[in-house]
C-alpha cells in the first residue's frame, strides 16, 4: 500500500531567507489560520475516540500519550496540566517520550527509532487492558509509538492515534485513529509548526470532554481545581461567591480552603 508523507512535502513558500520579517510572519500566519479547519474536519474522529476513552475511564482505566520529539513533549504537557486544572490524581493521565524525561527539554539521538522502548515505557507504568493508549505522531511512521500500539493491541487494549498523514502506518494500528491533515509546512518538514499546533488542539479537546465526561466540571466552571497558587484560589473563591450567592468574600475564600475545592466547599454549605 503506497504511503506519501504530505507532512515532507515542499513548503510551497520559497526563498524563506528573502522574505521580510513582516512576509514571514504574515505567512506562518496564514498557514496557522488553516489548522482549526483541518481540525474540524477530523471531529467524527475526534468524537469515536473521546466515548471509547471516557468508557474506559469512567470504569476505571487511565488515559496514556506516547510520542517522541514535539508530539511526545506536546503529550506531556497535557497529561501535566490534568490533575491542577481538574483536581484529578497524578496517574489518571500519563504521558511517555522516547528518551524519557530527558527528552523533554532536549533531543534524544535516535530515541524514536526503537519500536520496542515504546511498549517498555508503558510497563514502567503497570499499564493493563482497563487503559487507553493515544499515539502521537505527526509522520504517522515513527518506530517508538507504531510499537507501543502493536504490543497493546496484542493484550486486547484499546488505542488510538493523532497524526498528519493520512493512511500512514500508525492509522492502521490504531483502533480510533484521527487523521488531521494540515498540508505541508512553512518550514519544509517542520512539524512542530501546523502538525504540532494541530495535535495540541486535538489534545486540548481530548481532555477536556473527558474530564466533561467525568464529571470534572460544572456548569462551565473548574470545581475541582487544584488551589496551587493565589490567583487559583481567587478564582476558586469568586466561584464559591457566585455557587452560594455570598457577599462575603473572605467567608467564601475561609470555606474554599477549608474544604479544598469548589465543588466540596458548596456542597458543605448545602
Amino acid at each position: 500500500m503506497s504511503f506519501e508523507k504530505i507532512t515532507e512535502q515542499t513548503s510551497p513558500y520559497r526563498h524563506l531567507e528573502k522574505m521580510t520579517i513582516e512576509e514571514i510572519l504574515f505567512n506562518i500566519n496564514k498557514e496557522d489560520k488553516t489548522v482549526p479547519m483541518a481540525v474540524e474536519k477530523a471531529i467524527p474522529q475526534i468524537e469515536k475516540l473521546v466515548e471509547a476513552a471516557s468508557d474506559k475511564m469512567l470504569s476505571g482505566g487511565r488515559l496514556f500519550y506516547v510520542g517522541a520529539g514535539t508530539s511526545g513533549r506536546l503529550g506531556i504537557v497535557d497529561a501535566s496540566e490534568c490533575p491542577p486544572t481538574y483536581g484529578v490524581p497524578y496517574g489518571l493521565v500519563v504521558a511517555v517520550i522516547a528518551g524519557g524525561d530527558k527528552a523533554i527539554t532536549t533531543a534524544v539521538e535516535f530515541a524514536e527509532d526503537s519500536r520496542e522502548e515504546g511498549w517498555k515505557d508503558l510497563l514502567k507504568n503497570n499499564i493493563n487492558d482497563k487503559d487507553f493508549v493515544i499515539g502521537i505522531a505527526a509522520s504517522g511512521t515513527t518506530p517508538y509509538v507504531i510499537g507501543a500500539l502493536e504490543a497493546c493491541r496484542q493484550r486486547n487494549i484499546l488505542t488510538a492515534c493523532i497524526t498528519n498523514n493520512p493512511g500512514s502506518p500508525l492509522t492502521r494500528v490504531a483502533d480510533y485513529p484521527v487523521e488531521v491533515e494540515v498540508g505541508p509546512e512553512f518550514v519544509t518538514g517542520s512539524t512542530r509548526m501546523k502538525s504540532g499546533t494541530s495535535q495540541k488542539l486535538v489534545l486540548n479537546m481530548i481532555s477536556t470532554a473527558i474530564m466533561i465526561q467525568l464529571g470534572r466540571v460544572e456548569d462551565n466552571k473548574m470545581v475541582n481545581m487544584q488551589l496551587s497558587n493565589e490567583k487559583l484560589v481567587d478564582r476558586g473563591t469568586k466561584m464559591v461567591m457566585e455557587r452560594l450567592r455570598l457577599n462575603d468574600y473572605e467567608k467564601a475564600k475561609e470555606l474554599l480552603l477549608k474544604y479544598g475545592s469548589v465543588r466540596k466547599a458548596v456542597e458543605s454549605y448545602a
